[in-house]
């Protein structure tokens, strides 16, 4: 049977519990007072196995942002469109898939252009020499990257249309073993899984020299630039910090970021030879070349309508990337 507790030990274990109370109340749930550092929201950033972004993570330069990765640019897009990130960096090619998917984000941040970065392979036993040699043959790309404006710009050069070959949508982890395989006869891809498919027997068959920018560009929420712009301003200078070290140290950038991207070394050199660029400010003329983007894109109905993607250029942070 039960026996009830003394009224004076119910007494004291109630003052207990509302003290309790009260200390949560005032250090929250990181064991500081209330308005600490602890109650200031983190900066949600979200990267890809490569780039400027992935070289901040691994030297461990901005601990207190919160990382997501992404293995291309439309992922990382809708991930804004979720409003789980705050900032992010992809190609040219996922900003204007975005736009005209009424996703919201500004573009407040690029990059020199890297048109080695992105590019055309095929086996060295196919027979294939040019591109116009892919025509009636199987073709493949991660939709909505970089690589997709590639793709519209080979063939353009080449007097082909996309009803000329055979398009075949994949993803990176998708398109390494089609290709490996003999699945598809063609596969247009970027650094650092254009670095990782570099072998005896794969060549190059074109990259984007002369015709595409291939720019990265760092996208942020609209939200978070109203309420985190002191924040984005400093990670993105401790970015533009970051990203010049590398470029002067690259043995050391290499060194670093190969565990990181999970890749051999050697490859990760590679890849960062030809695909680390300096940080550039959003101007008028990166805006006019993203217009010209959207409306080829546009124009071959590959994406729902004309994208003002113009309007998207912020430049309010142009004196960090100068």
């Amino acid at each position: 049977m039960h026996t009830p507790a003394p009224r004076r030990v119910r007494v004291i274990a109630a003052l207990a519990a509302l003290a309790l109370v009260a200390v949560g109340a005032l250090t929250g749930c990181g064991g500081q007072p209330a308005g600490g550092d602890d109650d200031t929201p983190r900066l949600r950033i979200g990267y890809q196995r490569f780039g400027g972004l992935s070289l901040v993570k691994a030297r461990g330069a901005a601990p207190d942002v919160e990382w997501s990765l992404f293995e291309s640019g439309p992922a990382l897009t809708e991930a804004l469109k979720a409003g789980s990130i705050d900032l992010g960096q992809t190609g040219e090619a996922p900003p204007i898939f975005a736009a005209a998917g009424k996703i919201p984000f500004q573009i407040i941040g690029t990059s020199e252009p890297i048109p080695q970065g992105e590019a055309v392979l095929v086996k060295e036993d196919s027979g294939l020499r040019t591109f116009a040699d892919l025509k009636g043959r199987t073709v493949a790309l991660n939709k909505g990257s970089n690589v997709h404006w590639l793709l519209v710009r080979l063939l353009a050069a080449n007097n082909l249309t996309l009803q000329d070959i055979n398009v075949k949508y994949l993803k990176p982890a998708e398109g390494r073993p089609a290709f490996d395989n003999g699945q598809v006869d063609a596969w247009v891809i970027w650094d650092p899984y254009f670095a990782l498919a570099e072998r005896p027997g794969v060549r190059i068959l074109a990259d984007a020299t002369g015709l595409a920018s291939n720019r990265e560009y760092v996208l942020a929420h609209p939200d978070a630039l109203t309420n985190k712009s002191a924040q984005i301003e400093a990670f993105l200078r401790t970015y533009r910090t970051v990203t010049d070290w590398g470029i002067a140290n690259p043995v050391e950038r290499a060194t670093v970021l190969a565990p990181e991207l999970k890749i051999p070394e050697d490859v990760t050199s590679r890849a960062l030879a030809r695909s680390a660029r300096a940080l550039a400010p959003v101007t008028p003329a990166v805006g006019d070349e993203l217009q010209a983007i959207a409306d080829g894109f546009a124009t071959l109905e590959l994406i729902p309508g004309p994208v003002d993607i113009r309007a998207r250029v912020d430049g309010r942070f142009t004196e960090v990337f100068r």
